[in-house]
């Protein structure tokens, strides 16, 4: 990925006991169950895609920012974002964030600025990006799965 960004990078301080940040026991077990891949909604969208005939890759290590799914055949890959991890409604929630708000502001600031980032190094290597929120997912799988599946047999009529 290009390092010339646009935007300043927004600095995240680090979680250590030094600057003021105490982790329990208890809140790290929590914390260590939090799960980065193989979501249900992750699950639920590749079953509904393979059912559809797609094969792709999952957590894609060679592409920028390892997409969730990625359809080399057809340059299109699949991101599904955690609400709280990435951003969703921020201007709404940012505010709502009351414990360490000095870490998990900055944190979240900079997933989003990092989710930006991929986007376009994506694109600029001729990827089509698709990213869902993971309730988008689980409440409404039928339609995420139809606009992924309209761009993927435009490209296959395209061939």
């Amino acid at each position: 990925m290009c390092k010339n960004y646009a935007e300043k990078t927004i600095k995240v301080p680090r979680f250590r006991e030094e600057d003021g940040f105490y982790t329990t026991p208890e809140r790290s077990k929590i914390m260590g169950q939090i799960r980065g891949k193989n979501t249900k909604p992750e699950l639920t969208f590749r079953r509904a895609l393979w059912n559809e005939g797609y094969r792709y890759r999952i957590d894609y290590k060679k592409l920028i920012g390892k997409p969730d799914i990625a359809l080399k055949k057809y340059r299109t890959v699949v991101f599904i974002d955690g609400e709280f991890w990435h951003g969703h409604n921020w201007e709404e929630r940012r505010d709502k964030i009351k414990s360490n708000r000095e870490f998990w502001i900055p944190k979240i600031e900079r997933n989003m600025q990092r989710d930006a980032e991929v986007n376009k190094a994506l694109e600029q290597l001729g990827y089509k990006v698709f990213r869902f929120w993971e309730s988008e997912v689980k409440k409404n799988l039928d339609a995420s799965l139809k606009t992924v599946l309209e761009h993927l047999e435009s490209v296959k009529a395209a061939f």
